[in-house]
This record gives C-alpha cells, structure tokens and sequence, in this order.
C-alpha cells in the first residue's frame, strides 16, 4: 500500500499552483549518448516528485532505491564494479542473468530504475509513459525485439529484488506511527506560519540506513540551551537571525532563494491560500549530480555509479539529521522572534515543518559533496542550472564543498536556522558522507 506523506494530504485544502515539468524526452545532443536514457529518467523522476509532493526526507528514499536497481544491473554486467550486495544493509544478492548476450545492460539498468521509481510514486502514468519513450528510445537504436524483451525481463527481476528488500525498511510501519506531540514549552518546536503544518516524519529515524550503522552514530553535540535572558548564548544565535533577516544584502537573498528548495511553499493573500512547488533539496543535489556527469562525458556506468552513491548519502543523511531533530526538538527562529522580539518579523523563506537542529540542507548537502568529490574531485568547478526551471539563475561553484558550503549558510540568510545549527549539521554531513564513501567499495 501506498502512503500519501503530510504535504500531499493539504492538496485537498488548497488549490495549487502547478510549476510547468519537462516531459522526459530524451535530449540527443548530450555529449554522452549512451547515458541519455539514466539521465532523462532521473529527470523525470525529480518532476514527478515535485508533483506528488513529497517531503524532503521521503523523496531522498525514492531517489535511493530506483539509483541502486540501475546500478545493481551495471555491476553485473559490468566487472569494474562491485555490487552493493553485503556492502549496504540486508541487501541479498542480485539475481544473475541467464545471457549477457541477449540483455542490453544501459536497456535493463533504466528499465529496472523506472520499474522502482513507479512502484514509489502516485503519478505511475507518468513514469509508464517515460517509459515507453525510453523503449522507442532503444529500438530507435537498433535494439531486436529479442534484446528489448529480455533486457526488461532482467530489469524486472532486479526491480522486484529491490523492492522485495525496500519493504523491510520500516518506512510502511512508520506511516502509522502518532504525530509529533505538542506542549507549551517554549524551547520546543511548534508548527509555524502560515501553514501550521505538523511535523513532518517525526519517526524517520526508525527508517533502515542504507550504511551508516544506525541513526544516531554521528549525533553532533547538543544545541545551545534555550535562555532568552538578554545576552545570553542563545539569545545572540536568536538576534544573529533577526538582523540578519533584516539587512540580508541582494546576493545573500539570492543565495537564500537559490537554495530554498521547500517542496510545498503556502502563498497567502488574504483570505486565499495556494502552494508553489518547487525540488526538494535532495532533488536539487540529484540534479547537480546529472549535470557534473554530462559536463565530465561519464558513461552509463559512471553516472548510474553517481547516482546511486549520492542518492545513499542523501538517504542516510536525511537518516542521521531527522535523528537530532526529533531529539533536540528545538524551536524555530521565527516562533520565538514573533513571540518574543518582533511580531511583525518574517523571514525571507518561509520555515519548513520541522524542528531547527540539525539544518537539513547543511548535512545533506555536505554529505552530497563528500560524494560526489570522491567521484569527480575536490576542484571540479560547474554551473548548477538546477533552479532556472523554478525562475532562478544559474550559480557557478569551483567544487562540490563549496557548494555545499553556499547551501548551508543559505538557512542563515533565509531566516530560519541558527548558526549553530547550520556549523554542527556541515560536521554531521561530512561525517556520514565520509563513512558512506570509506564503506563502500563500488570498482575494482
């Protein structure tokens, strides 16, 4: 069965506004031909999940599971690399092939990732209509309807081998597991304008890791005390994002609203209340993890390698931040600014549905970046491009930390993290990405 996440559920509140998706075809002028297919069909599973509306956390597991089917097929065929097999936790042996010779490996690898990606999302039509551009797609290539058949019988038996495995990560359980509980002390969370939405997936940290060994192996230290006493540590971190939110210069704004990435933003005026919806963090390292695979001309298996290792440092970041969220439970800065310094104040992004500590887009991101600089290298410099669909320009980073850098900081200058937060969750970030990339052994 499948579960609808809190964002989805306000769909039947609100009328929304509907930001205008690709359709999936696949673009021949990519310099890498061969991984056309893999990319068109991560494209289009990001615009599905801006469309289904899933929240951070939960896309981050629907972004995994499709990466590792393709790159579970890849590893078999393919002896440069390892499966993830006994490396990534209860993953059982693939299922082997009967005839390399009659299987396309690119062929089966996409289809096994698009039978996934449809079997975790609302929208399937969309994806079965990808799907069948991607088959054109091969035959276009020359592929006999005998390959065609027994490429997508391969890369059904894998998809269903990994959705088999995806069913023992406690993610259907946790769907029925109490809201987040409200009380009135004043250094605990509590939902925030103008959605007052509840906490978004308070048991996540029951969800199965793909590496690290459990959610709270990388637990940063504590946040600061809540004390309002004027002067006191927490109170400066409180101010630091008052006056911030009030003089934030225009390069600070555009690097808030570049990275916003908030999957379902409430727009309000006046009585009338509709959403925008933009990519989820998760989605937006995903992105720049297609667009330093085309730049660097990676073949199929490198970019299915790409996907699947950043996906998994998502993933297990999401893991390891929602952790120390649901621990440390800490108010957002908004909340106790208008309760206590400004009613009027505002932050420049509008507060997501959750607790303050860890930053999610600060531990994520560094975890992305670990990845993708064990790949790439430290000073692989790109044009993220990820945002102009969403009305945002085009940034240029000199290396995947820095980055990841850029993003964090973003929450300070948004208005709706502590500095703390931002500082602690790089540190948790980097930690698990090194772990996940120390853990892992993807080639020979």
């Amino acid at each position: 069965m499948k579960y609808r996440n809190t964002y989805f559920l306000y769909l039947v509140l609100f009328s929304i506004l509907f930001f205008s998706c690709t359709d999936g075809t696949i673009n021949h002028k990519e310099i890498n031909e061969n991984a056309l297919p893999l990319h068109s069909s991560m494209k289009k599973l990001s615009d599905i999940i801006v469309y289904d509306i899933f929240s951070p956390p939960v896309a981050s597991r629907v972004y995994a599971y499709p990466s590792i089917a393709a790159y579970e097929v890849v590893a078999a065929f393919d002896e440069q690399y390892l499966s993830l097999a006994s490396q990534i936790k209860h993953l059982e042996p693939t299922p082997k092939f009967d005839n390399s010779a009659t299987i396309n490996m690119s062929y089966a690898a996409v289809h096994a990732f698009n039978t996934v990606a449809k079997a975790l999302i609302f929208s399937e039509d969309k994806m079965e209509t990808h799907q069948l551009k991607v088959e054109k797609h091969y035959k276009d290539q020359g592929l006999t309807k005998k390959i065609i058949k027994e490429s997508e019988e391969y890369g059904q038996k894998v998809a269903e081998h990994i959705l088999a495995w995806s069913k023992g990560d406690m993610y259907n359980e946790t769907r029925s597991y109490p809201k987040f509980d409200l009380n009135e002390d004043p250094a605990r969370w509590k939902p925030t304008p103008p959605g007052y939405f509840d906490g978004i997936e308070p048991h996540w940290r029951e969800i199965r890791p793909f590496v690290i060994e459990n959610a709270n192996q990388f637990a940063p230290p504590p946040p600061t005390p809540y004390d309002m006493t004027e002067g006191s540590t927490f109170y400066q971190e409180l101010m630091e994002v008052y006056e911030v939110g009030k003089s934030a210069d225009k390069e600070q704004q555009e690097i808030a609203s570049f990275w916003d990435c908030n999957p379902f933003v409430m727009n309000v005026t006046g009585h009338v209340m509709h959403a925008s919806k933009k990519i989820t963090p998760g989605g937006h390292w995903m992105g720049i993890t297609g667009l330093v695979a085309k730049k660097d001309s990676a073949d199929f298996a490198k970019s299915a390698m790409s996907y699947a290792l950043t996906s998994i440092a998502l993933a297990d970041g999401f893991i390891s931040c929602w952790d120390e969220k649901y621990r440390s439970n800490l108010t957002r800065p908004e909340t106790v600014i208008n309760e206590t310094i400004d009613e009027d104040w505002m932050p420049l992004l509008q507060t997501p549905p959750f607790p303050e500590y860890t930053s999610g887009h600060s531990v994520i991101s560094r975890a992305a970046a670990v990845a993708l600089t064990s790949i790439y290298g430290e000073n692989f410099q790109f044009d993220d491009t990820v945002e102009i669909e969403y009305g945002l320009p085009m940034r240029s980073f000199d290396s995947f930390y820095a980055a990841s850098e850029e993003a964090a900081v973003s929450r300070l200058y948004g208005g709706i993290h502590y500095r703390p937060a931002i500082e602690y969750g790089v540190v948790q970030g980097e930690q698990v990405g090194k772990y996940i990339i120390n853990k892992l052994k993807l080639k020979e």
